[in-house]
């Protein structure tokens, strides 16, 4: 017999708000977009931490269930342009660790990468969108506190990144 939780649902239920229990989006709630990051974050994965080439996780994960609903652009961009400039990606987000690299966890690590490479590369995306898809990856992939680092670390980044839209919001929430 299923136990109940606090909201007198079988525990697991998911209710129809969008979200799971853990509050990370529901499959059918997520755009093309956030699912190409989604299996951007597998690949990068891959290759951080079983140093896979670049094409052989491209091949593997073009063939896993669902990516025909996923942004291929997008994907190719990320999973590509994050393995191409790992080592940038890097130097960028040192400074706004508080611990070193090989402590960060590689899910974080690689939410990190898409972020960062999101905000240099990907400017049709704002900033605050960038922010909140990687803290949702974060929820639904990484540790407990995890989308807590990775949205400091982003939030560190953000003014120099993307410095005019950054400006621009914080000008905005001041006059309101």
């Amino acid at each position: 017999m299923n136990e109940i939780d606090e909201n007198g649902l079988p525990q697991g239920h998911q209710t129809r708000t969008g979200r799971t229990a853990t509050g990370a989006r529901k499959a059918a709630a997520k755009n093309p977009r956030s699912r190409a990051r989604e299996f951007a974050l597998q690949g990068l994965y891959q290759h951080l931490v079983g140093r896979n080439e670049a094409t052989a996780i491209d091949v593997f994960t073009r063939d896993l269930s669902g990516f025909h609903k996923a942004d291929a652009v997008h994907y190719d961009a990320l999973l590509h342009g994050c393995i191409r400039e790992e080592a940038e990606l890097d130097a960028l987000m040192q400074p706004q660790l508080d611990r070193p690299m090989a402590e960060i966890s590689p899910i974080e690590h690689c939410i990190l990468w898409i972020a960062i490479y999101e905000m240099r590369h990907c400017l049709d995306v704002p900033w605050r969108v960038v922010l909140n898809e990687a803290i949702e990856l974060a929820k639904e992939f990484g540790g407990t506190d995890g989308h807590k680092y990775v949205n400091g670390v982003l939030n560190g980044l953000a003014p120099q990144l993307r410095a005019t839209e950054v400006q621009a919001d914080r000008a905005k929430k001041a006059g309101a």
